[in-house]
């Protein structure tokens, strides 16, 4: 059995954890800079350009976005995490979000894993590392997305995925792939993960 991602439709925005969908099921988190790519990765994988809004001024998510099959709660759930690192926006906004998503990664039980998209040409600033650093001590299974691959000539991917594995040799919980949401690059792989997580091996849901 397979998540039918091409089903996926706009569930939810929620300004904070209170506003979320009932904490039931199973669900995956993106995260990432805002300039990682994120909502394009999504519409990559759900085969739709529009259901995940793409701006040309990073950090314009700033709410926690849900994506569901058939818009039912119950079912697997992909998330949209604001984007991190969005230099127009003041501090006390920042604050705010910080405060919000720490308590989404920390409180939400039905979050299985996680997906970090990181700029292939600028893997591991700050925040990424933040963020791969806190799923290492909460034991939460992270794979890592080196994004816009084909920006990158081939010989140089290979060497950036290379670097990158070197990283998270000390993660247990990480693995890591290339993406390019264009060219549809990783694409297959990224699914088997998300199948990995979304579908519980006791589980026949599609």
């Amino acid at each position: 059995m397979t998540v039918k991602f091409r089903q996926f439709s706009f569930l939810i925005s929620a300004p904070k954890l209170a506003n979320c969908p009932a904490d039931i099921g199973v669900e995956v988190a993106f995260a990432g800079r805002s300039n990682a790519g994120k909502s394009s990765a999504i519409n990559a994988l759900t085969d739709n350009k529009k259901l995940a809004r793409t701006s040309k001024t990073p950090g314009r998510t700033q709410l926690i976005n849900f994506f569901s099959i058939d818009n039912q709660p119950d079912s697997p759930r992909i998330v949209d995490l604001p984007g991190y690192g969005y230099a127009k926006v003041p501090l006390t906004t920042k604050l705010h979000w910080q405060k919000h998503l720490n308590q989404y990664l920390e409180e939400r039980q039905s979050l299985q894993g996680l997906v970090l998209l990181m700029d292939s040409r600028q893997p591991f600033q700050d925040f990424d590392m933040m963020l791969l650093n806190w799923s290492k001590a909460a034991q939460m299974p992270i794979h890592l997305l080196l994004t816009k691959s084909d920006k990158l000539k081939p010989n140089q991917s290979r060497n950036q995925l290379f670097q990158a594995k070197k990283v998270i040799e000390d993660y247990p919980h990480a693995s890591i792939q290339l993406f390019s949401s264009t060219k549809k690059t990783g694409l297959s792989d990224l699914k088997n993960q998300l199948n990995q997580w979304l579908l519980p091996k006791n589980t026949d849901s599609e």
